[in-house]
């Protein structure tokens, strides 16, 4: 029996275990749209496509399966390309599907054509123009395949709408076997030896571990294998939750905005073992100055992150989670740490996170107490600015996958939309956006998803009246001359209200945690209007340019 195009790509949709999508429809995909009404596959209409596309991220990051979203051509198109360039920078699973004019007209400057595999392929881990529909199902399930292995991340499929009403067998793909992509998934065994010689003989290790942990499930093997030998850990931002953060052994984040203590102790390790990282610029600060006296050992799937921005010692190309496997076998006798460890409680004595406590309204306290109520639990989704960092700094992931947040790309409105996205990949958890009063506005059209589709997210809006991170530069370095981040913002508890949504305003210290209670026993979306210190910074903070040790730390 033949089956249409639009048919084979909803088939081979429910083939690979799909069962939600995000996107918004036209002209270009009703083809698909037309199977899509009387499918099983649940589809959730956003207001935007960005929203649809950080959705989709949104709902990997917490689920571990492949995101989907899907928009007509031109500027339905896109509009996807700034949360597909987010899901790429952060190696996120997520399969995007375009509508696209007939094939014929391609290059003709037709009415909403443009040129998506061209403007997407920096973008993109992989994208497919689809020209033949014998070749549609083979491409959904290859583009499936890419998304999930190696090295995550996005892969773009262009569907004409020519190719979506032509009708051919429907011939289903068991087995992906392509050719020049093999990715690699445990460690050399001579690597793997150089790598426990080094650490048997370390006095001063550290574990530096990143998103490839929680994207291969490695934080077991990390727990165990940290506790075993004695070595302290810290995280990027992206790695927050891959190691329990209220361990005795955890640093916390480092990098500009982290913790002293990890700074220190990177600065003055004799061996970094560096786990599913890739020592971006946010971490290492001036490279020259990197961790001067580290060997470094760096695993992870990617061999084109190995050695990109700092060389390293020894280098380990494979799946974390199975070459920790194969360390914690090869390491017979753990290094000796004691005087190490008695350092680094020493550094975090004196130097522990901190803010004042003057009875005005800080938004650390703020994360502070959304923490105590959801006790650990919640996932945390953020904007970008200063409620990121602060969410960083001031919540405590015990668990992968908890937190979520635009690391590389560091995108303001990624993080309703995905905090939508993560509720209904994980209905049963409670789910906060942490939201800068900018940010929040840049998609904020998603009230009416979360109402309409009862997606009951809960957002806790830091609201300083100001482009917070961008004024904070400009306080810093630029004598407080405040060039456009002052804003006017709407009435954020009416907003809410007016989208059917719940609003409650905040404007005292002992107004938080009764608030973030009343929104968490509410089944329906809240919006928490904070109205914090209109100037604090986040702290401490390492200047661009300088060494993450040279830090203006301290109290706000």
């Amino acid at each position: 029996m033949k089956l249409s195009g639009a048919k084979i790509l909803l088939e081979s949709l429910l083939k690979e275990g799909v069962e939600v999508m995000f996107g918004y429809p036209g002209g270009a995909v009703l083809p698909f749209f037309d199977v899509l009404y009387d499918s099983p596959l649940r589809f959730i209409l956003t207001r935007h496509e960005q929203g649809a596309a950080h959705a989709a991220d949104g709902y990997a990051r917490a689920t571990g399966k492949v995101g989907v979203c899907i928009a007509t051509s031109g500027p339905g198109a896109t509009n996807l390309t700034t949360g597909i360039a987010n899901a790429y920078m952060d190696s996120i699973p997520m399969v995007a599907l375009t509508g696209q004019v007939k094939t014929f007209l391609i290059g003709n400057d037709a009415f909403q054509e443009a040129d998506v595999t061209g403007i997407t392929r920096p973008i993109t881990k992989y994208n497919y123009l689809v020209k033949d529909v014998q070749d549609l199902a083979r491409i959904v399930r290859e583009a499936f395949h890419i998304a999930s292995t190696g090295r995550p991340g996005p892969v773009l499929i262009d569907l004409p709408v020519d190719i979506q009403l032509r009708e051919t067998e429907f011939i289903w793909p068991e087995e992906v076997n392509l050719r020049g992509y093999k990715p690699t998934y445990y460690g050399h065994p001579g690597q793997i030896k150089k790598a426990a010689r080094a650490i048997k003989e370390a006095k001063k290790p550290i574990f530096y571990i990143g998103g490839g942990v929680i994207t291969s499930g490695a934080h077991q093997e990390l727990k165990e294998l940290a506790e075993r030998l004695k070595i302290p850990v810290t995280s990027t931002l992206m790695g927050l939750g891959g190691f329990p953060g209220t361990h005795e052994l955890f640093l916390g984040m480092l990098g500009m905005h982290g913790t002293v203590f990890a700074n220190l102790a990177i600065q003055n390790a004799d061996l970094i073992i560096a786990v599913g990282a890739r020592f971006d610029d946010r971490v290492t600060g001036r490279l020259d100055a990197f961790a001067p006296y580290a060997k470094i050992i760096h695993i992870d799937i990617d061999p084109a992150s190995i050695s990109k921005n700092v060389k390293v010692d020894i280098p380990i190309v494979g799946d974390a989670r199975n070459i920790l496997g194969q360390l914690s076998e090869e390491i017979e006798e753990a290094p000796d740490t004691e005087a190490w460890l008695h350092q680094i409680n020493e550094w975090k004595r004196k130097n522990p996170l901190s803010y004042k406590d003057d009875g005005k309204l800080k938004p650390q306290y703020v994360v502070e107490q959304i923490y105590e109520a959801t006790k650990g639990e919640a996932i945390i989704t953020t904007e970008v600015g200063q409620n990121q960092m602060w969410a960083a700094q001031w919540y405590k992931y015990s668990r992968p996958r908890t937190f979520i947040s635009s690391g590389g790309l560091g995108t303001m409105g990624f993080g309703f939309p995905a905090a939508m996205g993560a509720k209904v990949g994980c209905p049963e958890k409670q789910v906060f956006d942490i939201a800068g009063d900018g940010s929040i506005q840049m998609n904020i059209q998603e009230l009416a998803t979360c109402v309409c589709n009862k997606i009951n997210v809960k957002v806790a809006i830091i609201n300083n009246s100001y482009l917070g991170m961008v004024r904070q530069w400009q306080e810093l370095f630029y004598k407080k001359r405040y060039s456009h981040t002052c804003l006017y913002n709407p009435d954020f508890v009416k907003l809410a209200e007016s989208y059917g949504a719940v609003g409650i305003r905040v404007t005292k210290k002992e107004e938080v945690r009764p608030a973030i209670e009343k929104a968490l026993s509410i089944d329906n979306t809240v919006f928490i209007d904070f109205q914090v210190d209109p100037e604090e910074n986040v702290f401490p903070m390492v200047p661009a340019g300088e060494a993450i040790d040279r830090m203006i730390g301290g109290m706000a």
